[in-house]
């Protein structure tokens, strides 16, 4: 058997959904008319899997893993170790501060953007987003040690 690029896709999905499932089975899951803080990530994680399994299952019509050309690893390697370090700074710096960062190290560093226009697009992103999740959906977000 030749193992192809979506054989190694599938399995990490479904092993990225059983890593959500075991991190988050001290959530209650409630039940389907109150569901609790853990029913969408296992939601979501079964989802994950299933869609892994199905991905895994129709691989032949994939091109064969050996053949990946690793050239954009050098582009994105570097929007990984930025995102990897914004996980890190979010509840100590915030949401607010923390994803401009994000956006604008990404912008300006990694995809050579112009700096006035990625910082009106970084913020703009930014403030929609904070205006959707915690206006509207009035999600709790952390705030930063200045209190935004």
């Amino acid at each position: 058997m030749t193992l192809r690029t979506d054989h190694v896709a599938g399995a990490a999905f479904v092993g990225f959904g059983l890593l959500i499932i075991a991190l988050s089975g001290d959530l209650p899951a409630g039940r389907l008319s109150m569901p609790g803080s853990g029913f969408l990530p296992m939601l979501v994680a079964g989802l994950t899997i299933v869609l892994g399994i199905a991905l895994f299952l129709r691989a032949r019509e994939s091109e064969p893993f050996a053949s990946i050309d690793w050239q954009d690893l050098t582009h994105a390697g570097p929007v990984i170790l930025v995102t990897a370090g914004a996980i890190a700074a979010y509840t100590v710096l915030g949401f607010i501060i923390t994803m401009v960062l994000l956006m604008l190290v990404v912008l300006i560093g990694v995809e050579r953007r112009r700096i006035v226009h990625a910082a009106i697009y970084g913020i703009g992103v930014v403030i929609l987003t904070y205006v959707i999740f915690a206006i509207f959906l009035k999600s709790p977000l952390p705030l930063s040690p200045f209190g935004f």
